[in-house]
């Protein structure tokens, strides 16, 4: 299972990471979404098969966040 980490600016708390779970787990393919959050945040996305980093990039701007 294909797994990749994208740095995250602009989340400080648990409702950026519900917004970017789901905005993030409704791309086709996507297991499991896990956020940390820090200095910048990251997140990690484990798929069945490889996605597209444009798809995650737009997934989480979609939620209102920035990849760096």
């Amino acid at each position: 299972m294909p797994i990749s980490t994208f740095s995250v600016s602009g989340m400080t708390c648990e409702h950026c990471v519900r917004a970017v779970k789901q905005e993030v787990g409704d791309i086709s393919g996507v297991t499991q979404v896990e956020v940390e959050l820090g200095t910048p945040s990251t997140v990690t996305v484990q798929s069945t098969e490889p996605i597209s980093h444009q798809d995650v990039v737009a997934a989480i701007d979609e939620a209102g966040y920035e990849v760096v």
